[in-house]
């Protein structure tokens, strides 16, 4: 066998967004408000995967005002409307949409008190980038201006919205049940090189598509996608956590090896906007999808390249070596 091998290996997954098996829920406040601004209000918690970023983003799209004029509140349950956790890849899924929803709230009061005033119909009204204006005719004006001219009617253009996805238990018998309201779907291919005197493994090159509904953000969902192959990575050849009798036997990080920027190979992301019919927005999520098939495609990769099907992850070069004399020794009882 040649030193440097190289496979390929592609894996395909699925996964449920929001809550498994019960009913999800979020909840969001929005206001617009002079100048042409507007705030919204959820007990969202921002924990690096640019949620704040995509509502800002979603409050602005419905509302026909820009990004930077939306101010995101404080995130304090005791002062704002539930959202529940950063986790389950929900947080574009349901605050996303409960957001949305808030906005139409909230616009529906706006075009209402602006169309009796231009006697329009009110779906002519439409609005965008802070100007807004009724289709058809020379009626125009900014967002700014409509919001003074709502209150001086006696009108604040606020808004409520509440999002739910339903989900239900499963049955203990024979496990049937919907414990998901929308799901998306994703592949990956890694391409690997891997030196069969030491057993290192060197992941050349990571290429994945990811359904993701409408994608609000593509750059911020690439991210999310690179996030996830990253941690994979390490998952599949690094990270090598220990328990005993349930009791981590890994003692810290000055021995756990993560993945760095040298370990990190070209990532290659393509999008799927399959629009999710049963949600406002028609996004779904990606958080936690993009990690499931990572480690699947480089364990492919390798059986690719030299014939070995690990296992058991980390695929160290001590467990490459271990399955390459496996290899020669059923190769050679074979022969004998």
């Amino acid at each position: 066998m040649q030193r440097h091998a190289k496979g390929r290996g592609m894996a395909a997954s699925w996964y449920g967004i929001a809550r498994t098996a019960t009913i999800d829920r979020a909840g969001a406040w929005v206001e617009m408000d002079d100048g042409g601004t507007a705030k919204v209000v959820t007990g969202v918690t921002e924990i690096g995967e640019g949620i704040l970023t995509v509502l800002a983003q979603v409050a602005a799209d419905e509302l026909g005002i820009r990004p930077e004029d939306v101010t995101i509140g404080d995130n304090d349950t005791a002062r704002s409307p539930e959202a529940a956790h950063a986790g389950a890849t929900r947080q574009t899924y349901m605050i996303g949409n409960s957001v949305a929803i808030a906005c139409r709230d909230a616009r529906a009061k706006l075009d209402a008190e602006l169309a009796a005033y231009w006697q329009v119909d009110t779906a002519a009204i439409k609005a965008f980038d802070g100007d807004i204006w009724a289709e058809g005719t020379n009626k125009r004006m900014t967002v700014d201006e409509a919001v003074a001219l709502c209150k001086k009617r006696g009108v604040v253009p606020v808004g409520s919205g509440s999002f739910t996805a339903h989900g239900t238990g499963l049955d203990p018998v024979d496990g049937s049940g919907a414990p998901w309201q929308a799901y998306v779907f994703g592949c990956q291919v890694a391409e690997v090189e891997v030196d069969t005197l030491t057993g290192e493994v060197q992941v050349l090159g990571m290429w994945a598509i990811h359904d993701v509904g409408r994608a609000i953000n593509p750059r911020g969902v690439e991210g999310q996608i690179e996030g996830g192959i990253v941690q994979g990575l390490g998952q599949a050849l690094m990270e090598d956590y220990q328990l005993d009798k349930g009791h981590t036997t890994t003692h810290g990080f000055s021995k756990y090896i993560l993945p760095t920027s040298l370990d990190i190979p070209q990532i290659n992301v393509a999008l799927v906007e399959d629009r999710d019919p049963r949600s406002p927005l028609g996004a779904k999520g990606i958080g936690e999808p993009a990690l499931v098939p990572t480690a699947p495609a480089i364990m492919n990769a390798i059986y690719d390249a030299i014939g070995v099907r690990i296992t058991a992850l980390p695929a160290t070069p001590e467990a490459i070596l271990a399955g390459l004399e496996a290899k020669q020794a059923r190769n050679s009882a074979l022969v004998n």
